[in-house]
């Protein structure tokens, strides 16, 4: 069929923000040159922040970084994030069979542009683009439409977009989580006497600017607890993932945490809604960091509920998110 009649063809783009190849200090540099020289993720001006990341940050951060990244490094599958994402596009295609379904990386590897080529290569001209932000900020989701038009620009034909929109409160991602939530509390083998959601921060002077992403945390928290039906007095919802000296999204949730055990709080549950999947913040951060603080004030039990992942439920709520997204040009 001549190029011009040839008939229309639908993809689906999942976009993550990446991980480093490995976990080690090289690694690490390339992975944080790219991540901290995204100037949506540090507002700061341009000339000062390229002194003090090249002066400051990168001679020292990468081999901590690297020392946090063993700790959560499998063996056999590597990144968690790149292995959950990979294991997401995998369970994506077979629920959507009759749409090439791909990933690609803001940030090191497989690279977004590589994957958006490979799609229009292969006869691409509608797509169907799902940032992996349930909430919206600028620091992620917008992070993640610069990389994608970026990447359209080194391209001829570029296909029809359809972006899917944030996606904090929708019916199929609240249910997915509260899914995994529920199961993974019948599993354990104590009842918390608390229960934490922590999510990404960002500093306040974001939020002041116009950033959303507060309004959704407190959107998506307001409909979790209405479905899991916890106490006031037994939840929280705190903010982790602070760098630098400015002032973030409060409470903290380390600090919390710390409250709780001063309290007398002995045993608590920490859910992490705003990670679709596993990764440092949520397993080394939170799995380790926050658990140890927690104990060194007195708490006995910290138990971190998985993220989304690979999960049915997810996987149904991303084929129900992207068909909604794709009336019209889905069958």
């Amino acid at each position: 069929m001549a190029d011009g009649l040839r008939f229309m063809s639908t993809g689906v783009l999942l976009i993550q923000l990446g991980t480093p190849d490995a976990p080690d200090a090289p690694a690490l540099r390339r992975y944080l040159r790219q991540f901290l020289g995204d100037p949506r993720v540090i507002e700061v001006p341009r000339l000062k922040w390229w002194f003090i990341l090249r002066l400051f940050v990168l001679p020292f951060r990468p081999r901590q970084s690297a020392a946090k990244y063993r700790r959560i490094w499998d063996a056999e599958t590597g990144s968690p994030l790149l292995h959950w994402t990979t294991r997401q596009c995998e369970e994506l295609q077979k629920a959507l069979p009759e749409l090439p379904v791909k990933f690609g990386m803001q940030v090191g590897n497989p690279p977004l542009a590589e994957t958006v080529r490979a799609l229009i290569q292969g006869g691409v001209d509608r797509l169907i683009v799902l940032p992996m932000y349930p909430q919206y900020s600028a620091t992620t989701t917008a992070s993640a439409t610069d990389v994608l038009f970026q990447a359209l620009l080194q391209e001829r034909r570029v296909p029809a977009l359809r972006i899917v929109p944030p996606y904090y409160d929708h019916p199929a991602y609240l249910d997915a989580v509260t899914t995994v939530i529920r199961d993974d509390l019948a599993r354990l083998t104590w009842q918390p006497d608390h229960y934490l959601l922590s999510f990404h921060g960002i500093p306040i002077r974001y939020a002041k600017s116009g950033d959303p992403y507060a309004t959704h945390v407190k959107r998506t928290t307001a409909g979790l607890i209405q479905r899991l039906g916890w106490p006031r007095d037994r939840w929280s919802q705190t903010f982790q993932s602070l760098f630098g000296r400015e002032e973030w999204l409060k409470p903290y949730t380390e600090q919390t945490l710390v409250r709780l055990a001063n309290r007398g709080i002995k045993r608590v549950f920490v859910a992490t809604p705003g990670f679709t999947s596993d990764c440092l913040e949520t397993l080394d951060e939170i799995g380790r960091e926050a658990r140890e603080a927690f104990q060194h004030a007195g708490g006995e039990e910290l138990h971190l509920c998985p993220c989304l992942n690979d999960s049915p439920a997810w996987i149904e709520a991303m084929k129900t998110i992207v068909r909604e997204e794709g009336r019209g040009w889905i069958a």
